[in-house]
């Protein structure tokens, strides 16, 4: 695994931010203080993938440093997990082994992922609904919502390519590949959004019991798959809770062996459940 991987998502995690960053400026200096403030909560749910990454490098036998919390309290201890990937795979070249990399790379796709779950969703769902229903003529926001669905699709594919070579024998998809998966994931995850704020315009604060039946659902199906993925009661109670709001978006695969069935349970459900509220 060569440094193009996690310098790739990299890039693309500090292109989200300076656009998200671009964002906060455009309603501020506007006097728009009702979505600033609202663009700025979005921004702390993703202390708790920070917090996650310290107690793991705790975990590892790290102790953390005052420089290393500094850049979790800034949320940038994601973009050192990165940059720390990049270096051992540039350092070792086509020597490195699989442990050296995949491992400590494993970790910063699951922490992005949880992440993009708690920071960038809701980003994109605010973004896009001021872009649809409030301001369509909003440039900077609606930049901000296109890289958050960049960034959010690349979180899932990231993840993905991670879980494939955790198997026995497999290789790093090719690039077309990982390409493909990404415009899947984006093209998934934007009508999803546009669904919800479309909804959102019409039907006002009935979109949250739309979404909520909707979360319940997936994570009483998550329990009822009995995922072994963590095994600590309270961490796999979580783990099914945000595993269905990430339902309510896109499927993702959380058990071994082929997914086929589960993945036409899944849209055959969310398409009738798209239609119904179409149809209301």
């Amino acid at each position: 695994m060569r440094g193009a991987f996690p310098g790739l998502c990299l890039a693309l995690l500090a292109a989200e931010r300076g656009a998200r960053l671009c964002t906060i400026i455009h309603y501020l200096v506007r006097g728009q203080l009702g979505w600033f403030g609202l663009t700025i909560t979005c921004i702390v749910p993703g202390y708790a993938a920070q917090l996650f990454s310290i107690l793991w490098f705790r975990t590892d036998g790290r102790q953390p440093s005052c420089w290393l919390l500094v850049l979790h309290l800034l949320q940038l201890g994601l973009w050192k997990r990165y940059w720390d990937v990049s270096r051992t795979a540039a350092k070792a070249g086509d020597s490195v082994h699989a442990g050296e990399v995949l491992m400590p790379l494993g970790d910063v796709c699951v922490l992005r992922l949880l992440e993009a779950l708690l920071q960038t969703l809701p980003h994109l769902l605010l973004q896009a609904y001021v872009v649809v229903a409030v301001d369509p003529a909003s440039f900077i926001p609606g930049v901000s919502a296109g890289m958050s669905l960049l960034s959010l699709a690349w979180a899932l594919v990231s993840y993905s390519c991670f879980t494939h070579l955790m198997k026995p024998g497999h290789l790093c998809p090719p690039a077309m590949a990982i390409l493909c998966l990404l415009l899947w994931r984006t093209g998934m995850l934007g009508t999803r959004v546009l669904a919800l704020v479309l909804f959102a315009r019409l039907y006002s604060f009935w979109v949250f019991a739309v979404a909520g039946a909707h979360w319940l659902l997936m994570s009483f199906w998550l329990v009822a798959q009995q995922t072994d993925i963590v095994a600590q009661p309270w961490r796999w109670r979580l783990f099914n809770c945000l595993g269905g709001a990430l339902y309510i978006f896109c499927y993702i695969n959380v058990r071994p062996g082929p997914s086929k069935h589960r993945m036409a349970v899944f849209y055959t459900v969310s398409s009738r459940g798209i239609q119904y509220c179409t149809w209301v």
